[in-house]
């Protein structure tokens, strides 16, 4: 099939070069049905266009999933157990896309703190974060790729990852809230040192021709802030990519089902910005839950490959039963799904609550 290219049948981290290649594609080609036919004019992208288009991407994360069970080709040596690998692939390909969808949603927060700080006008908030996208396929598939290869190499470096995410749920919990401080952000103070950065945003433009603050009478290059506001949620991707990263690898270990299931979760959650950015306060307990999620990542990765493969190892005989993918999936699902329900429950009842009267 591939003797005219015969890199294509070469092998990356388990999987075929041509199989790589044919997914980007595919998410250029839903990239470009958003920007070039869907939102190929400036406008405020309503709350309801934002959930039929989280509504396509889901649907589409879905099928992906399908393809998964039905045709793809685990590679065993990322697997716990040679039996029922494509089984065992799709409980790890949904575990992980709805793990990144409740990490990613942190996102939401920052990135509406951004578009305020820098007076991004809500016409042009939908290109930002169209090239945001962009920017976190690329910088994902470096941060996979290396997890990958260590991952692989050393497999002790899961504890690594597990006390890192016990560690963060226990401080998501009792370490209170932090906000970035996008005044003393190293970052933008470096840019605006190295660069013209003109004062307002007059169009959808990165980047514009202004004569030279010099006076040589030539036109020079300048940034907008709309240039600024896109490299710092590109800042901020990487950021949250640190917490996502490990938290994906200690779902499973085959680097194709963590790229996917990275780059769905999120094309659907920036899709969905405009839907959520309305509604963030409603689920302010949201993070107790991914919290505990994370906690019990950590402790699953302690759990099977501490106590029950060294032990195994050791004695041909498993000292605690090894608990299954789908496991991962339900306590995900529940406690996920539970902390929202709660959130809107609790915040609904706060709304409609009368004001009292002060003295």
């Amino acid at each position: 099939m591939f003797e005219s290219l015969p890199f294509l049948a070469a092998t990356y981290v388990g999987q075929p070069i041509w199989l790589w290649i044919g997914f980007l594609a595919f998410i250029g080609f839903l990239l470009w049905i958003d920007l070039g036919v869907v939102n190929n004019k400036d406008g405020v992208v309503s709350a309801r266009k934002s959930a039929a288009m989280w509504a396509s991407f889901a649907s589409i994360a879905i099928a992906f999933g399908a393809y998964v069970y039905f045709v793809y080709e685990p590679d065993a040596r990322y697997y716990m157990s040679p039996d029922n690998l494509n089984q065992q692939a799709v409980l790890q390909y949904f575990t992980g896309y709805l793990l990144e969808t409740a990490l990613a949603f942190d996102n939401i927060f920052v990135i509406g703190m951004i578009f305020t700080f820098f007076a991004v006008p809500r016409q042009y908030q939908h290109r930002v974060l169209f090239w945001g996208i962009m920017g976190a396929i690329v910088f994902r598939a470096i941060f996979i790729s290396l997890g990958a290869a260590i991952v692989n190499e050393f497999t002790w470096v899961l504890f690594i990852f597990a006390a890192f995410l016990i560690f963060t749920g226990w401080k998501m919990i009792f370490g209170g809230d932090h906000e970035m401080d996008l005044h003393e952000n190293p970052v933008l103070k470096f840019l605006k040192k190295r660069m013209h950065v003109t004062d307002t945003i007059e169009n959808h433009n990165f980047f514009v021709k202004r004569p030279d603050p010099k006076g040589s009478g030539r036109l020079v290059l300048f940034a907008t802030p709309l240039f600024l506001t896109l490299v710092m949620v590109e800042v901020v991707d990487v950021i949250f990519a640190v917490d996502s990263v490990p938290a994906i690898f200690a779902v499973t270990k085959d680097p194709f089902i963590v790229y996917t299931s990275n780059i769905f979760a999120i094309l659907g959650l920036r899709s969905m910005y405009f839907m959520l950015a309305e509604a963030v306060a409603r689920f302010k307990y949201l993070k107790y839950g991914l919290s505990l999620v994370l906690v019990l990542i950590g402790v699953k990765i302690i759990w099977n490959f501490g106590l029950y493969k060294a032990w195994k190892d050791m004695t041909s005989e498993a000292l605690v039963p090894y608990l299954e993918p789908q496991w991962s999936l339900i306590a995900t699902l529940g406690l996920i799904g539970g902390s929202m329900l709660y959130s809107w429950i609790r915040t609904r009842d706060a709304r409609d609550e009368p004001e009292r009267p002060t003295h």
